[in-house]
């Protein structure tokens, strides 16, 4: 049974006249109740929407603080099945969870089993990163099964037509991902995010959120003057990599940016 869905959050946030906060960590990080700790703390501070990333093996395309988190939550054990039950602590708040995943990890665990065990979880959908909507008949199928939100990533790079035939294909929202290479926070927004936006906006009503290595309120106030969502990853794992000898002072920094950057989406 689906949890909250990420349309709501973002009808939600449209309704104040603002951008949804979406953030991000990787499961079983520092350990897998550590990282259940950590995203309550990001939802008590503001964020509207929660990705669980699946630690992965190879990840090709995350930057070196992301790799570095899921190298740490792989070498003490984290397991598909701790994702899940990191989705399930998360959903239970209400908050929508999805998960952000490479496909390896969903065909090894088997689609359709992740499709019911996530929606079991209460979990919202999958953002799936390396896997294009034409490369894979398997998972439109188990998610419109469950109910689950298709999330598929766009890029400066993708033609017009490539966006249509995408966004075509989501279910929730639209991840415009705004930076070209590796993922990671940045000191300046892309100036290639804004252009994206507006391409993905002629050819869809869904909700567009943007990946850009956001670590500021005042980044996350620019971004939202033109995205539905400001999409949070890096900055929060960094924080968490920076406090790993206490777990108290951690949570409270992550907390702190998570209201900082849940008042930009708001300015």
């Amino acid at each position: 049974m689906s949890g909250s869905t990420t349309a709501t959050a973002f009808e939600k946030a449209r309704a104040d006249d603002r951008a949804a906060l979406v953030g991000y960590l990787p499961a079983g990080f520092p350990d897998v109740q550590g990282g259940i700790d950590a995203l309550l703390a990001m939802v008590d501070a503001g964020c509207d929407v929660i990705e669980v990333g699946l630690p992965y093996s190879d990840p090709v395309m995350d930057g070196p603080t992301i790799q570095a988190a899921a190298q740490l939550a792989l070498e003490r054990g984290v397991r598909t099945t701790d994702v899940l039950r990191t989705v399930e602590a998360v959903a239970a708040t209400g908050t929508p969870t999805v998960v952000m995943t490479y496909w390896n990890p969903v065909e090894r665990y088997g689609v359709e089993r992740f499709a019911r065990d996530l929606a079991a979880a209460g979990g919202a959908g999958l953002i799936t990163p390396d896997l294009t909507p034409d490369s894979d008949p398997q998972w439109p199928a188990a998610a419109d099964a469950h109910g689950l939100d298709k999330v598929y990533l766009v890029a400066p790079s993708s033609t017009d037509a490539r966006i249509a035939m995408t966004v075509a294909a989501c279910r929730g929202f639209v991840y415009a991902t705004a930076v070209m290479g590796v993922t990671g926070a940045r000191a300046t927004t892309s100036e290639l995010a804004g252009p994206l936006v507006a391409r993905t906006k002629t050819v869809t009503d869904l909700p567009v959120g943007v990946g850009l290595g956001v670590s500021t309120g005042d980044q996350a106030a620019e971004l939202a003057s033109y995205a539905d969502g400001v999409i949070v990853g890096s900055a929060f794992v960094r924080v968490l990599l920076d406090h790993l000898d206490d777990r108290a002072a951690g949570l409270r920094a992550l907390t702190a940016l998570t209201e900082d950057l849940a008042r930009g989406v708001r300015a």
